[in-house]
């Protein structure tokens, strides 16, 4: 065979219960809004920012909450949905991960294995309930024409006795609330493309629904809000090509109020920059920040960990919610 058509044979894999294996993060360790104590993040430009979320809602305008897998693994999960059943949230965007994780914690009550021992001898990511029952989601997803987060809400809802914990889970919430749930998959970053199961054709139609699902988000994002927490990649990566997408179609999407949390301080994040800086090429700061809000719109960079930055959000959305 010639060389440029050999293919790996993934027949042979062994995967591994992952009711067996230490998690580091558990459904035990969540913060819950009102009762976990948290630190304040100070930022007078987050008072800005949260007065033009209630102003958007109040408008009937989208916010849309971008996010990697972190925001998950930081034990945060009730947050974001606390603000999908009042109403601020109206869109969710995020990378492969983060359903993998939230996925697991709604069925395992953890997630988040000890890689650098796994990685040794193969077992990392080889579980077989995730692996098995996401593909299994996605491949019947697919065949409905479903999307990447719908599919995987619909395949939790129909199975309660698998999924003990989905009052904790996004995926679930969104398709119990009827919010957008999109993921926007890189073929080979994920765990669940490891697995013998895996139907890359399945993933990829479910991924692009999802991904014209965000356009249409997007394209009604004049007075509305695009949230990004810890997406360095995919997130910004996605919001522009859709941005770029709904303007080509002629939607209006100018008045945008956009905002970037993550943990890479970038000083004067709005002054102009060269090749020669490293900060050019991280992507929230040209994607998001600047570039979409350079023609009537307002961007942010908050710089901060997420256990103190959504908290204090909600709190402060919350507050203005009850005056």
């Amino acid at each position: 065979m010639e060389r440029r058509k050999q293919t790996l044979d993934m027949r042979g894999i062994k995967t591994y219960s992952a009711r067996e294996r230490k998690n580091l993060v558990t459904i035990e360790g969540l913060m819950t809004p009102g009762v976990t104590p948290h630190e304040t993040f100070a930022d007078p430009n987050l008072d800005l920012l949260t007065e033009r979320i209630l102003a958007a809602r109040a408008n009937g305008r989208p916010v849309i909450w971008s996010m990697g897998a972190h925001v998950i693994k930081n034990h945060l999960s009730r947050y974001v949905i606390e603000l999908m059943k009042q109403g601020m949230i109206t869109h969710i965007a995020a990378n492969g991960a983060t359903s993998i994780h939230d996925f697991e914690l709604c069925y395992l009550g953890g997630t988040s294995e000890d890689v650098p021992t796994a990685i040794e001898d193969g077992s990392f990511g080889m579980w077989e309930e995730t692996g098995g029952w996401m593909n299994e989601a996605i491949r019947l997803g697919a065949a409905q024409n479903m999307g990447y987060g719908e599919a995987l809400g619909a395949y939790i809802d129909v199975h309660p006795e698998r999924f003990p914990h989905r009052e904790d889970c996004l995926l679930w919430q969104g398709y119990r609330l009827d919010i957008p749930m999109t993921y926007h998959i890189a073929l080979g970053t994920d765990i669940i493309h490891q697995h013998p199961s895996c139907d890359f054709g399945a993933i990829g139609k479910c991924s692009g629904i999802d991904f014209r699902k965000f356009c249409y988000s997007v394209s009604q994002l004049d007075g509305g809000v695009f949230l990004n927490f810890g997406s360095a990649v995919i997130g910004p990566e996605v919001f522009l090509k859709a941005l770029s997408i709904v303007r080509n179609l002629g939607y209006p999407t100018f008045h945008i109020t956009t905002a970037n949390f993550d943990l890479q301080p970038l000083g004067d994040y709005r002054a102009k920059i060269g090749y020669d800086d490293p900060h050019y090429y991280y992507r929230p700061r040209k994607n998001i920040v600047n570039r979409p809000t350079q023609n009537g719109g307002i961007g942010w960079h908050f710089t901060g960990d997420h256990r103190v930055t959504i908290p204090t959000l909600y709190d402060k959305i919350v507050a203005k919610c009850k005056k």
